[in-house]
Parts: structure tokens; C-alpha cells; sequence
């Protein structure tokens, strides 16, 4: 089950998301930014208004009071200042509304100690309350002025103020939303103009990977992309002109090995010939003698056997190898290939007859040899060979119970001249049969691989189609 993914996966998708998002962000903390600022201003300017019209009331109505005063003037001086009023002398009180429950006692002291007008904010019930308290002062003729006694607390209700803020906040919101539709325009305009030189690196990229060496891209504009189309064309010439320098070389050793094996051929049948003879009279040599004839006759034989292996190698790489198909039942064409090489009774044979398909025998013949001949000579016995098949496959397998082939051999055991111990330079074979085994293997649409079988050995599997039509 593939998991949800919350962030997009493209290039355009995440480009077009971050500009989204960059723009809406910016639009928000700017509208949140101004609704703060405006709601801070309003606040203060309702607080400033109030406290203006407080001192211009207490300014006009004290100059009329007697002092000490007494319950009477108390309650006309606070029912002058209106509702939510609350005025104080000493143990005297004129109260009203919910001015006394909302003149804290941390705001009488400070207003007491300070002799100043003192503002305090505070929610009750969810209302929000703005309480203005001062002292009453006396001016004498000098311009002095002296505490009274009487202290004044009015309450104002910012209900009204709290829904302005708030219309400004929906205000704010309204206007970050609406440059969503803005900034994606914006967005798509953007991402194109990114994404297109993109697009186009992309799309040589592409077409080198498929093995057009000559796909380059026009840059344009002085940019990092510019600059970036820049590198990917001399990275493009520098493979080119690499591969081109490397298949001319290997067009080269190709036909040098394909030249030279042919040249060789027909000096070697003579010297064949000439071994062959030799091996005739080795018998009444002397034993030094006899001992370097043989030598040099299993050497002839391994020098023919390197030269017909480098030419059916040269067939393949130059895409003339034929095949000739015929129909073959498999279990007779496997016991053959082992009687032909006296091998029948060293191996463990499990193929069922009946067993047909469409197949060119010689090679079908070398496939089978070189495997056996390969779990023979360096795995360890028994050598097993297993024969499966289904509607539309034949599958061979040779198994031994050696000690397999190692994490650094096996990635390279089709390889052509590859040792498995360099030490081993005289092993014999010309280091070219698994090769030349899955060539033929992939000439009849099939395959061959190699892995181990656990607590055994090597296991090399030929696949092949029962019909090379329908492969």
C-alpha cells in the first residue's frame, strides 16, 4: 500500500505550492500586521476620547462642589458622569451600574499612591471593559493643586470597539484570500518560465540515455539554468566523443581478433596434422622426448580450441552467427553431448524424454558442453543435470556440489577471458565457453545465469523457448 503523500512530487506542483503559500503567508501576516496596528489605534483612541471627556466633566462639575463633601454631592457628581460611575470620599460612596465590581482594588491603590488618572483593561463575562479612575484635585489661586479625597472610577463597555477590530481582522482574512486566484496566476506565469529550459534538459537527457550522443540544447538567457545547459552539452560531447573513441577501438579488436584467428586457421590445421603424427610415434620416444610431444600436442589442441572460440565470438559480435533450426528432443541431444565426450557416467542425468523444441543442435550441443565440462573441471562431483519444461519453456539445469561461485565471481562469470584465480594461467580452455554458451543461449531467444545452490555448489539454468516464433 503506497502511502499518502501531503507534498506534492513535481517540480511544477511544488513550485506552484510555495509560491502559493509564500504569497498567502505574506498577505496574512500583512493583514494581521494592520488589523493589530489598527485595533491598538482605535483602542487607544476610544481610551484617549473617553479619558478627555472624563477630565473636561470633572473639570466643569468640581468647581462646584463643597469641600468636604457629602453623600449628596457625591451622588450629583456621579450622577453627572453618567452610568457605570462610581465616586468615593473616604467612607462615603455614590455608586452605579457595574462600575463598583469592576474598580479592582489594585486599580484604587495605584490610583490612590500615584494622585493621577489611571486606566486598566480587563474582560468580565466576555465583555471588555475599559475603567478610568482619578483623583478629584483642588487648584488654589496660586495654580497649586491638592488631592481632594474624592476619587472618581467610570466604566465604558468596548464592546462596539471589539467588533470594529474584529471587522477589520474578517477585512484582512477577506483580502490574504483574495490573492489566492493572483498569486496562483503568478505562480503558473513563474513555474513556466523555470520549468520550460527544465523541460528541455529533460527531454536531451532523454534522448542521450536512448543513444542519440549528438542531443544538445540551446541555452539561453546568462542564468544558472543557462549555465546548467551549458554543462549538460559538454558533458554530452565529452560521452560522444568518448564512446565514439571507444567503439572505434572495440570495432578494431574485433576485427583484429576476427583477422588474426582467421589467419591462424590454416597454419594450425597444418600443425593439426603434423601433432597428430607426432602423437602416432610419441609411444617409441624417449621418455623426455615423449613427455615434450605430448605437451606439445595438448598445446596445438588448446591453441585450435582458442582459435575456433575467438572466430565463433567474432560470428556473434559481427551478427553473422546462423542458426540452424531443426527439431530437437532434448533428453537424446543432452545424452549425446555427454556420450560424444565420455561424460555419461560422471554425471547424474535427470531429463525426461519427450521433451521437444525448435533449437540449432550443434549449438544447443556447445551450450550443454560447456556447462558440463565447466561444473566438471571445477566443481565437484556429483554433477547433476535437470531438464523441466512447461508450454513455452525448456529449462536445463547443471548443478555440483562444489563450493560455488564467491560474491566477486559470480557478477563476472560470463565475462570473456575472466579467471576466477589469476593465478591459474595454464586452467584449461580458452576462458570464452560460458561467454560463447549464453550467446547461443540469447541467439535462440532464451538466456543463461549463473547463482549457488544452498549447501551445494555452482547452478548455471539454460532457458529457452520450445518455438523460436513465438519467442
Amino acid at each position: 500500500m503506497t502511502a499518502w503523500r501531503p507534498w506534492p512530487r513535481g517540480l511544477r506542483g511544488r513550485l506552484l505550492l510555495a509560491f502559493v503559500l509564500t504569497t498567502v503567508a505574506g498577505a496574512a501576516a500583512t493583514g494581521a500586521a494592520s488589523a493589530a496596528s489598527a485595533n491598538t489605534s482605535l483602542v487607544e483612541a476610544t481610551q484617549q476620547r473617553l479619558t478627555k471627556t472624563l477630565t473636561d466633566q470633572l473639570g466643569a462639575l468640581t468647581a462646584q462642589l463643597d469641600y468636604p463633601p457629602g453623600q449628596e454631592a457625591l451622588d450629583r457628581l456621579r450622577s453627572a458622569l453618567g452610568p457605570n460611575a462610581l465616586v468615593t470620599y473616604k467612607t462615603l460612596r455614590s455608586a452605579d451600574g457595574a462600575a463598583p465590581g469592576l474598580a479592582t482594588e489594585a486599580l484604587r491603590t495605584e490610583v490612590s499612591l500615584r494622585r493621577q488618572l489611571v486606566t486598566q483593561r480587563l474582560t468580565v463575562n466576555g465583555v471588555p471593559w475599559l475603567v478610568i479612575g482619578t483623583p478629584v484635585m483642588i487648584t488654589a489661586p496660586d495654580g497649586s493643586r491638592t488631592p481632594s479625597g474624592i476619587e472618581v472610577y467610570s466604566a465604558h463597555d468596548l464592546t462596539s470597539v471589539q467588533q470594529q477590530t474584529a471587522a477589520l481582522t474578517q477585512s484582512a482574512a477577506l483580502a490574504a484570500a483574495a490573492t489566492i486566484p493572483l498569486s496562483v496566476l503568478l505562480a503558473i506565469l513563474a513555474a513556466g518560465g523555470v520549468l520550460r529550459p527544465v523541460r528541455k534538459l529533460r527531454d536531451t537527457a532523454r534522448r542521450l540515455a536512448r543513444g542519440d550522443l549528438g542531443a544538445r540544447t540551446t541555452p539561453k538567457g546568462a542564468d544558472e539554468l543557462a549555465e546548467l545547459t551549458v554543462t549538460v552539452n559538454e558533458m554530452a560531447e565529452s560521452v560522444q566523443t568518448s564512446m565514439t573513441a571507444m567503439e572505434h577501438m572495440e570495432n578494431n579488436a574485433k576485427r583484429f581478433a576476427a583477422d588474426v584467428s582467421h589467419e591462424l586457421r590454416t597454419p594450425l590445421s597444418t600443425l593439426t596434422a603434423v601433432v597428430e603424427v607426432l602423437g602416432t610415434t610419441a609411444d617409441g620416444m624417449e621418455p623426455d622426448a615423449r613427455e615434450s610431444a605430448q605437451l606439445a600436442i595438448a598445446e596445438t589442441h588448446r591453441l585450435v580450441q582458442l582459435v575456433e572460440d575467438l572466430m565463433e565470438i567474432s560470428r556473434f559480435d559481427a551478427g553473422t552467427a546462423q542458426l540452424r533450426l531443426e527439431e530437437v528432443d532434448v533428453a537424446d541431444a543432452v545424452r549425446r553431448s555427454l556420450r560424444a565426450r565420455s561424460w555419461l557416467g560422471e554425471v547424474e542425468l535427470e531429463v525426461p524424454d519427450g521433451i521437444r523444441l525448435r533449437a540449432d543442435r550443434r549449438r544447443f550441443d556447445v551450450v550443454v558442453a560447456n556447462l558440463v565440462g565447466n561444473a566438471l573441471r571445477h566443481g565437484e562431483k556429483p554433477v547433476q543435470v535437470h531438464g523441466f519444461a512447461s508450454p513455452t519453456t525448456v529449462r536445463i539445469e547443471v548443478t555440483d556440489h562444489g563450493t560455488g561461485l564467491s560474491e566477486e565471481v559470480l557478477p563476472h562469470v560470463f565475462d570473456r577471458f575472466y579467471k576466477a584465480d589469476t593465478a591459474r594461467v595454464r586452467t584449461p580452455g580458452s576462458g570464452l565457453g560460458l561467454a560463447i554458451a549464453r550467446e547461443n543461449a540469447r541467439a535462440h531467444g532464451g538466456d543463461l545465469h549463473a547463482s549457488n545452490t544452498p549447501g551445494r555448489g555452482a547452478r548455471f539454468v539454460l532457458e529457452l523457448p520450445r518455438n523460436l516464433e513465438d519467442a
